[in-house]
C-alpha cells in the first residue's frame, strides 16, 4: 500500500459514480500575524492498494513547521477490503478537513506514514503580509 499523492484543497468529495472531485488546490497561504490558523483546510490523499494489502493498516499524519517541530499528529486505521474481480490494484481517496496551526513563515509539511513507513507528503508555503493584488488597469508593478 502506498500514497500516490497528497494535496491541500478548499474542498473535495466523491461523486455518486465514485469519482474524486477536488476544488481549489493550493500549496501556499498568506498570513498577516503569527501565531495563526488556516481553518478547515481539506487534505486529500490518493492511496493505492494491491491484492496483498487486504486488512487493516495504520496511518499517521503529522504537521511539521519549518524548524522541524511537530505541531500535531493523529493516527487512523484504513481497512482494505477485497478487490473487485479482475483488478490488481485499487485507488482509495482519503479526504480530511483539518485546521492547520501556523507559527512562522516558511515551508510547513504534512507527513504521511502508512504501516510505519514514511510516504510522500504535502508542503504548504506560508508567506507573510497581504497576498499579491493585481494592479489597476494601466498601472505597472516592479
Amino acid at each position: 500500500m502506498n500514497v500516490s499523492f497528497v494535496l491541500f484543497a478548499d474542498a473535495a468529495n466523491i461523486s455518486q459514480e465514485g469519482k474524486l472531485n477536488i476544488l481549489g488546490i493550493f500549496d501556499a497561504v498568506h498570513i498577516s500575524q503569527f501565531p495563526g490558523l488556516h481553518p478547515r483546510a481539506t487534505l486529500v490523499l490518493g492511496v493505492k492498494s494491491t491484492l496483498s494489502d487486504r486488512g487493516v493498516h495504520g496511518m499517521v499524519l503529522s504537521w511539521v513547521n519549518p524548524r522541524g517541530t511537530e505541531l500535531w499528529s493523529t493516527e487512523a486505521k484504513i481497512e482494505v477490503g477485497a478487490s473487485p474481480p479482475g483488478t490488481t490494484d485499487v485507488s482509495m481517496p482519503v479526504i480530511l478537513q483539518i485546521d492547520l496551526p501556523l507559527d512562522m513563515l516558511g515551508d510547513f509539511r504534512m507527513n504521511v506514514t502508512l504501516d510505519g513507513q514514511q510516504q510522500t507528503g504535502a508542503v504548504l508555503h506560508v508567506r507573510g503580509g497581504s497576498p499579491m493584488i493585481p494592479p489597476a488597469s494601466g498601472q505597472m508593478v516592479s
